[in-house]
């Protein structure tokens, strides 16, 4: 009988298409959308589309538990956005946010428009 399917295990499927092939310096368009596949997932894709607000002085439990989960969803998104990099980007980008990673990376390998949204139907 086969073990139960667990989120962690769903999680580390589809984050393999990541190991697959790691951000090189010739493959940005393709592990772009294949990290995009991943956070969608996830539901943390907003965090490459917004950037993390400075943590305001004062704010209502709500708020400040949403501005929380912003930052740690960053941190996570950006951790696994360097460990599918090859070493040398990993080394040039590992003290900036996942929103600042892709902004840095777009414009690193001329790519400053943004991919399309998903189509509803």
């Amino acid at each position: 009988m086969a073990p139960p399917i667990t989120v962690t295990h769903h999680l580390m499927n589809i984050r393999s298409i990541l190991d697959k092939e790691k951000l090189n310096h010739s493959n940005f368009l393709d592990w772009n959308r294949n990290l995009r596949i991943v956070l969608k997932q996830e539901k943390k894709d907003y965090v490459l589309e917004n950037q993390t607000p400075d943590e305001p002085p004062t704010l209502p439990k709500v708020a400040h538990d949403a501005w929380l989960k912003h930052v740690d969803d960053s941190l996570d998104v950006s951790c696994l956005m360097l460990a599918s990099m090859v070493p040398d980007l990993q080394r040039d980008l590992e003290h900036y946010t996942a929103f600042d990673i892709i902004e840095h990376l777009k414009e690193m390998f001329g790519r400053n428009k943004r991919e399309p949204k998903c189509l509803t139907l």
